[in-house]
């Protein structure tokens, strides 16, 4: 079975991964004459940085994701295709997709990254944050808790349906929890007026000895100080073992019973099989070079979350996992695919940071 997209003569670029860097990577091209191809396991774009909105009730699903079809309509030779990429054949320049054999001249990989649980028990009952569909698996989880805590008569199990555990410090953990503890302040005992909301329990947990250890230490202490005012406990140096039977295992023995646990701990980059294993690096991160092509194959690229690039002296560890790093990164492999095209040598990527931010 093919695709079913002609190549009327145009160099094809393909784009694995709808997401903000290969939507940006799309805008870039337009008009330079290649033919692009979308693959996306979706039809719809959605924005990372407000699912947690969408968690917590602040807004619609509707109001974060956006067809792709409806995007990319006026653009001419610019094809989506939902589907998920099985594996690459680099050699013959071809993938072998859920809807058929898809040709390529260059490939871009932008598939991002998913929540990395490294445990089974925490995999299957802790609930991730990576998509809209998380976001509403969640929010119907708590209110779902919530209805069940208005009937419910045993001590025990009342509390532990009213708290909810967030394991992660990082701008999501933060995000996430100041949500939550603004729907257990205004929400709650609107919705909920026979449950006793102080009762109601957020506990984020942290494996570091600060929250958002990716920026200032003026910006962790003002995170904690706000999120403690706002009711909320916070632990510090907790690392989670284990989760089991609505119950929180911490390495250093202690427990907290929670039905729901939220996990923003930690993201691993998605996995292609077929992508060689010397091309990968921290995270399960595609191993590429200071242009972002990755090594080991030929006319293949790779940008945002599922990335690190090797011989960027200022990030030796790789690039944050940022919407700007991803943006960035595909106007840069852009401007690089057309100078291939005329023949120009490619330009190094070089990350501006703008800065971060996180909303409690």
């Amino acid at each position: 079975m093919k695709a079913n997209i002609r190549h009327k003569g145009k160099t094809r670029v393909v784009v694995i991964g709808g997401g903000l860097g290969g939507l940006r990577l799309m805008k870039a091209l337009k008009g330079c004459g290649m033919q692009v191809v979308l693959v996306d396991k979706n039809n719809y774009h959605q924005f990372p940085p407000l699912i947690y909105q969408v968690a917590s009730a602040g807004l619609e699903p509707s109001s974060i994701s956006f067809p792709f079809r409806k995007i990319l309509q006026g653009r001419e030779d610019v094809y989506f295709r939902m589907g998920e990429v099985k594996s690459i054949d680099a050699s013959e320049k071809v993938l072998q997709t859920s809807f058929g054999k898809l040709y390529y001249d260059y490939l871009v990989i932008a598939a991002g990254a998913t929540n990395f649980f490294g445990n089974d028990h925490i995999a299957a009952d802790a609930l991730p944050m990576k998509t809209v569909m998380d976001g509403m698996n969640l929010r119907n989880t708590i209110l779902s808790n919530m209805e069940r805590s208005e009937v419910e008569t045993d001590e025990e199990t009342l509390q532990s349906l009213l708290t909810v555990a967030v394991v992660g410090g990082g701008p999501s953990g933060v995000e996430i929890t100041g949500a939550l503890a603004e729907m257990k302040r205004t929400i709650a005992p609107r919705d909920y007026p026979d449950i006793d909301t102080s009762k109601i329990r957020i506990v984020l947990v942290n494996s570091d000895v600060r929250l958002l250890k990716s920026m200032d230490e003026a910006s962790s202490v003002r995170a904690e100080r706000d999120l403690r005012e706002m009711g909320v406990e916070v632990m510090a140096r907790t690392r989670v073992a284990d989760y089991r039977d609505g119950v929180l295992h911490m390495e250093d023995g202690s427990t907290l019973a929670a039905k729901t646990v939220i996990w923003v701990a930690g993201i691993r980059a998605n996995r292609i099989a077929s992508t060689p294993e010397m091309t990968l690096g921290a995270g399960g991160r595609i191993v590429t070079d200071t242009c972002l092509r990755v090594k080991g194959m030929n006319d293949v690229f790779a940008i945002g979350d599922v990335s690190i690039v090797d011989g960027d002296q200022d990030y030796p560890h790789g690039h944050p996992q940022l919407a700007q790093v991803a943006m960035q990164q595909a106007e840069n492999v852009a401007r690089n695919l057309i100078r291939k095209e005329r023949g120009e040598e490619m330009v190094p990527f070089t990350y501006k940071d703008l800065g971060t931010m996180a909303t409690i």
